[in-house]
């Protein structure tokens, strides 16, 4: 027989109770969307692994933040397509490169948009590694300087928030005091802390053109076996300055994100990578599921696993699905 003193179902039962005693809650200010901009004009390129997702020059860029910040997300992260790539990255750290280049246009145009800004070379070096190549592997230190010379650009140009991705040991340290030697104390620095070598990051690399010409990237991504391994890259980050740290990707790491959030008290973001994305909208398209309720639930399961932030491609979805209720 059940006892009649714990019945779940009486809470259950209602909506208005279910609403009143629900632990987690999803925001349109938990969200952070991603934007990719490409050098020219005139361009809106569907990207064709990841349907409603765009590779856009500048003028479409300002018009799709205009529309993200009218939905009440707070933030965009940009990636950017240069004109040409080399073997150094330059574009990444030039002054009218095409990320500090969109940095000022939507800061001028949509000043209330928090705009923050990915921190690599993938995207700019024709090699598609994320730093300098020496005898065949990246070279830590001397990339280093390249991406502490990139984040500076980026906030010179007016960025609110930079966010280290490639991995690099000690990248945050340098950035943090670049930024600081040159009067940019004030600009946080959201770290790729936990950043794993994964398989789902396929659609996001014909998204950025940044697919490594040779080899991959397991020399200075993770492994996804390991999990302490995950605490001490966090603590390092966070002993060199980061303000939020991250996990990416989301779905398979979300054992990580509860680690993350049991051991520091600080911001923590989690990146809905490309590849999840993108296997929702295949299977949303096929009729298999339902793509707002499993959008939405995997929303709530980045909250619940301790997310503070999710940075997603579904984000203005969901701030539409908000507006309309969970």
């Amino acid at each position: 027989m059940f006892s009649s003193r714990f019945r779940a179902r009486r809470i259950r039962g209602k909506e208005v109770f279910r609403r009143m005693v629900r632990e987690t809650t999803l925001s349109a200010n938990d969200l952070i969307y991603p934007m990719f901009s490409a050098f020219g004009s005139g361009i809106r390129k569907e990207v064709s692994s990841m349907p409603g997702i765009f590779q856009q020059s500048i003028e479409h860029i300002v018009a799709e933040a205009k529309e993200v910040h009218g939905l009440g997300i707070p933030a965009v992260i940009l990636f950017g397509i240069p004109e040409t790539k080399d073997a150094v990255g330059s574009d990444a750290y030039a002054e009218h490169g095409i990320i500090q280049e969109t940095i000022r246009a939507i800061k001028r145009e949509v000043p209330g948009l928090a705009v923050i800004t990915d921190v690599c070379l993938c995207e700019y070096t024709d090699h598609g590694h994320c730093g300098i190549i020496k005898n065949g592997d990246v070279d830590n230190d001397a990339t280093v300087k390249l991406l502490a010379r990139e984040a500076l650009s980026h906030a010179q140009a007016g960025a609110d928030m930079v966010a280290p991705s490639d991995m690099m040991d000690g990248r945050v340290a340098a950035i943090r005091q670049t930024l600081d030697n040159n009067g940019f104390s004030h600009i946080p620095v959201m770290s790729y802390a936990v950043k794993y070598a994964s398989g789902y990051y396929g659609p996001f690399r014909e998204a950025a053109e940044s697919t490594p010409q040779f080899g991959d990237r397991r020399s200075y991504q993770m492994d996804p076996a390991n999990r302490l391994e995950a605490l001490r890259e966090a603590q390092a980050d966070i002993e060199e300055g980061a303000d939020i740290i991250m996990v990416k990707p989301g779905l398979p790491y979300l054992d990580i994100l509860r680690d993350l959030r049991n051991e520091y008290a600080m911001p923590l973001a989690v990146y809905n990578v490309s590849g999840e994305y993108s296997m929702i909208k295949g299977a949303a398209a096929n009729g298999w599921i339902d793509e707002e309720r499993v959008v939405m639930e995997t929303m709530l399961g980045f909250k619940r696993a301790g997310a503070d932030l999710i940075i997603t491609y579904h984000a203005k979805d969901v701030a539409r699905w908000l507006k309309g209720g969970i």
